[in-house]
C-alpha cells in the first residue's frame, strides 16, 4: 500500500488515532485532503522506505497480509474505550475526597498514600494527578469493609490500576459473568470474589 492506502484503510478500521500510542508513525491530513506521514521521533516526512516497513509492520498478524488486522492497535483502541468509561465514572480528586470526609485536603492526600502503601485503596494516575475510584467508598468517603480483602492481592501484585479498576467494574469471566464489587456486596459471595482477585493476581504475576 502507499502511503495514502494505508491511512484509508486504517481509519476504515478505526485505527489511525492509535498510532502514535503505539510508537509508531502517524498522519495528518492537509486542508486538501492529502496524507502526510511523520516519524515518531524526528518528526520528518515518511521515505518510500520507512512506509513499506510500517506496511510490513501493520499487516504482520495473521496468515493473509490482505486481510491481516493489526491486533496491537485493536488492544490500544479497546483499553482507550475502557479507560474513557472509567473516566466517565464517578471519581475523587483530594479536594473532592476531603469534602467527603470533612478533612482538610492534605489530611486526605496523606491518608491516601498511606493506604495505597498498605494496598487498602485503589487509587489511579490520570493527568499528572491522581483518581480515587468511588464505587469502592461507602457514604462517609472510607473504603468499604469487604473490599479490602479483595483490593490486597491485586495491587500486592502491582497490577496497573486501570486494569484492577476495570476488573472490579465489569462483567468477570472468572465469576460467570458478574460485576466484582458488586458480587463483594453478599456476604455469601465475598470470598468467591476474593478468590477470582487472587488468581488475576497471580496470572498478572507471571
Amino acid at each position: 500500500m502507499n502511503g495514502e492506502q494505508l491511512a484509508h484503510w486504517l481509519e476504515g478500521l478505526g485505527l489511525a488515532d492509535q498510532l502514535a500510542a503505539a510508537g509508531l508513525p502517524s498522519f495528518e491530513r492537509d486542508l486538501g485532503g492529502v496524507v502526510r506521514w511523520r516519524d515518531p521521533g524526528t518528526g520528518a516526512a515518511l521515505t518510500d522506505d520507512q512506509l513499506a516497513e510500517l506496511d510490513r509492520v501493520l499487516h504482520q498478524d495473521g496468515e493473509d497480509p490482505a486481510y491481516a488486522v493489526p491486533l496491537a492497535l485493536v488492544q490500544l483502541r479497546r483499553q482507550a474505550e475502557v479507560r474513557a468509561g472509567l473516566l466517565a465514572s464517578p471519581t475523587h480528586d483530594y479536594a473532592g475526597l476531603a469534602r467527603l470526609r470533612g478533612v482538610s485536603e492534605n489530611a486526605a492526600r496523606f491518608a491516601v498514600h498511606k493506604a495505597a502503601e498498605r494496598h487498602a485503596l485503589l487509587v489511579v494516575p490520570h493527568d499528572a494527578g491522581v483518581l480515587v475510584p468511588a464505587f469502592q467508598l461507602d457514604a462517609r468517603g472510607e473504603l468499604r469493609p469487604e473490599l479490602g480483602a479483595v483490593l490486597e492481592p491485586l495491587l500486592a501484585a502491582r497490577m496497573d490500576p486501570w486494569r484492577v479498576w476495570a476488573w472490579l467494574t465489569q462483567p468477570a469471566g472468572l465469576l460467570g459473568g458478574r460485576i466484582p464489587h458488586e458480587a463483594a456486596r453478599d456476604g455469601d459471595e465475598v470470598a468467591i470474589v476474593r478468590h477470582a482477585a487472587v488468581r488475576l493476581a497471580e496470572r498478572a504475576g507471571r
